[in-house]
């Protein structure tokens, strides 16, 4: 999944609505309990989503071969560069030039970028030129249906 090169922005620099109601009991699958129908606090979604803001960017991803992680086509990504590029983690890197999101993983000595979709294969990256833009750390996308114009 390439993800184009415009950054949404620094996430220091958003500005975003106040904070939005929040219910304190989890949203079941099942059926609904008529007690967990009470508010109890404000949730500021970017101070949930964002932990760092200095280093901390959004970026749009564009394509599908990360589906199986849950990032669809056109889905907010939240990127944090003070993170460590660990094995198993998403991260947005460099690679030759041009921008991409994948799962960094070592088989033996070699480092791979590997996408969640089987229609795409590892990447190897050792030997080439490359430079990790940051752990993503959370993805934000709307549902069918539901987006608002």
């Amino acid at each position: 999944m390439s993800l184009p090169v415009s950054l949404i922005g620094q996430a220091d620099a958003m500005a975003l609505p106040s904070p939005l109601p929040f219910y304190s009991s989890a949203v079941r699958a099942g059926f609904p309990s008529p007690a967990d129908d009470h508010l109890d606090t404000d949730l500021d979604l970017h101070t949930y989503v964002v932990k760092r803001p200095a280093a901390t960017y959004f970026v749009r991803s564009e394509g599908d071969s990360m589906i199986g992680d849950g990032i669809h086509h056109g889905d907010l990504l939240v990127v944090d560069r003070s993170l460590e590029a660990l094995p198993g983690r998403i991260i947005v890197i460099c690679v030759d030039g041009e921008l991409t999101v994948k799962r960094l993983e070592r088989v033996g000595q070699r480092t791979y970028l590997c996408a969640s979709n089987a229609a795409y294969p590892p990447i190897p990256i050792d030997g080439r030129e490359s430079h990790v833009w940051g752990v993503v750390t959370h993805v934000i996308h709307s549902l069918p249906g539901a987006t608002v114009q």
